[in-house]
This record gives C-alpha cells, sequence and structure tokens, in this order.
C-alpha cells in the first residue's frame, strides 16, 4: 500500500513538474513580444506553413463532418418529425464545437510534429547551439514567430472551415434529403447568432497557440539522436491534441454555461 501510494505522489509531482516547466516556457515565449527583434521572415514562413498549407485538410476535414453531420441529424429528427431542424443544428454545431475542435487537431497532427521534429533536428545538429553563439535568441528566433502565426493563423482556418462546412451540410441536405436550397440558407442565417462564430473563432486563436506551443516545447526539449526527435515528436502531437478537448471543454463551460 505504501509504495503505491509512493508511485502515486511520484507521478502526481511528476505532472505538476511538467505543467510548471510549460507554464514557464508560455510565459517566456510571450514576453519576448515585448523586446525587439521581431523576426518577420521566420513569421511569414511559420505563416505560411501554419495556415496556407493547411487549408486543404482542414477543409477537406469540414466538408465531409458538414455532411455526415446533416445525415446523422436528418436522421435522428425523423424519429421525433423534427427534420427542420437540420441547418440550424449543423451551423450550430459546426461554429460552436466541430469547426474549432476538428481544425484545431488537425492542425496539431500536421504542424505540432513538423515543428517538434524541426526544432529537435535543429538541437540534435546543434543548430540551436550555432544560434546562441551568433547571439541569436531560441526563444525569439524559433518559438515566438510558430505561436504567434499559429495563434493568428488557426482562428482563420476556423473560419473558413466552418463556412466549408456547413457548405458541406447544405450539398446533402439539397441533393440528398430534399431541402429547398433558399429555405436551407435562410434557416441556417436565422438561427446563427454571433457568438456563436465568435467563440468558435476564440477557441480556433487558443487551440493554435496550444498547437505550436507543445510543438516548441517539445522540440527544443527534444532528446538526442533519432529516437528522441521521434519521441518529442510523438509528445508534441499527444499533448497538443489532449490539451486541445481540455480547454474545449472550459471555454465551452465559460462561454455557454447558464
Amino acid at each position: 500500500m505504501i509504495r503505491l501510494l509512493a508511485s502515486l505522489g511520484r507521478n502526481v509531482l511528476a505532472l505538476l513538474a511538467a505543467v510548471g516547466r510549460v507554464t514557464l516556457f508560455a510565459l517566456e515565449t510571450v514576453s519576448h513580444l515585448a523586446r525587439p527583434p521581431f523576426y518577420w521572415r521566420e513569421f511569414g514562413h511559420a505563416l505560411v506553413q501554419i495556415g496556407w498549407l493547411s487549408l486543404p485538410v482542414v477543409g477537406l476535414t469540414a466538408l465531409f463532418t458538414g455532411g455526415a453531420l446533416a445525415l446523422q441529424i436528418y436522421a435522428g429528427g425523423a424519429r421525433f418529425n423534427a427534420e427542420a431542424v437540420v441547418p440550424s443544428i449543423v451551423a450550430i454545431g459546426m461554429v460552436r464545437e466541430l469547426g474549432p475542435v476538428l481544425g484545431g487537431l488537425m492542425v496539431a497532427a500536421r504542424v505540432a510534429s513538423s515543428i517538434a521534429a524541426e526544432i529537435g533536428t535543429m538541437k540534435v545538429t546543434e543548430q540551436i547551439d550555432a544560434l546562441v553563439t551568433l547571439s541569436t535568441h531560441p526563444m525569439k528566433y524559433l518559438t515566438l514567430p510558430r505561436v504567434l502565426a499559429a495563434t493568428l493563423a488557426v482562428p482563420v482556418l476556423v473560419a473558413v472551415g466552418d463556412s466549408i462546412g456547413i457548405f458541406g451540410g447544405y450539398l446533402v441536405g439539397v441533393t440528398r434529403l430534399d431541402f429547398n436550397a433558399a429555405a436551407y440558407l435562410k434557416n441556417t442565417v436565422d438561427f446563427l447568432e454571433f457568438w456563436d462564430v465568435a467563440s468558435g473563432l476564440v477557441k480556433g486563436a487558443v487551440f493554435g497557440f496550444i498547437v505550436a506551443l507543445m510543438g516548441c516545447y517539445y522540440g527544443m526539449h527534444s532528446g538526442r539522436g533519432a529516437q528522441g526527435v521521434g519521441r518529442a515528436t510523438k509528445a508534441a502531437v499527444v499533448s497538443a491534441s489532449v490539451l486541445i478537448l481540455a480547454a474545449n471543454y472550459i471555454l465551452t463551460e465559460v462561454f455557454f454555461a447558464a
């Protein structure tokens, strides 16, 4: 019994220490915003890599999700003669939850792994040490541009994904479920409120921050060799995904709790 409690205590302490390290890393990253210089070229490169190049996978995910959501809601609503709610529920479900969460998870899978592998490889090959010898702060050059770019780019991806997801539901509703096109669009617009859309964009910004932060953190703390980089990449994706789901619940509780 004593050994079990001791093992549990060690795990809890290790978890708290990890949370503390990530928090300090995040605070240090944000603090560099107020201290020059700022590397615009790195920021622009990160913006293209995280935003523009993630658009196809986010768009395809949203399109199929919106279509599947329309089919599921129609099948469920038919049990209660409530098929007419399909347009409004698809729109609200996409902009509040599915758009931000699925977009964040897809970006985490693509971007967190890429950032962790890139920075981890730079650490293994001593390129980060070379930056220090050139009087360039690694956090300012590598971490801040990526974190800022993800925080700004992911809400845009979420907005585009929301639109594509709603369009996917519209296509299925009109072509497969025999909805009137004009009535479907009218129900979508009438039931959407400003805060429904805004809350999803806020979630997107938070998820983007988490994704880039986890990629940079695990890249900076990567072990030596190919195995160390592989472990850092895996840990970055897993941590970012779990934190996105946890943050989604917390933000939903804050935004929509009665």
